[in-house]
């Protein structure tokens, strides 16, 4: 599992998806929450906007395996 830094208190959850490389674009992340690929501490997240804080744990359930980025 890879520890993203980020430089403020929270991120939302769309940025944090290409900031740990696990959406390509914007628009890739939408397509991965609407499909309910995405999970926040093992809760279904469908939420763009969602603020994560360091300690979250991101995972998202790609064709090729599931992906995994925690909050640094």
């Amino acid at each position: 599992m890879t520890q993203v830094p980020i430089a403020d208190d929270s991120i939302r959850l769309g940025q944090f998806l290409k900031l740990a490389d696990l959406a390509e674009t914007g628009a890739q992340a939408r397509e991965l929450l609407d499909d309910g690929a995405v999970t926040v501490n093992g809760e279904p997240e469908s939420r763009r906007g969602r603020q994560l804080v360091r300690g979250d744990r991101v995972d998202v359930d790609l064709p090729s395996g599931v992906a995994s980025a925690t909050v640094g």
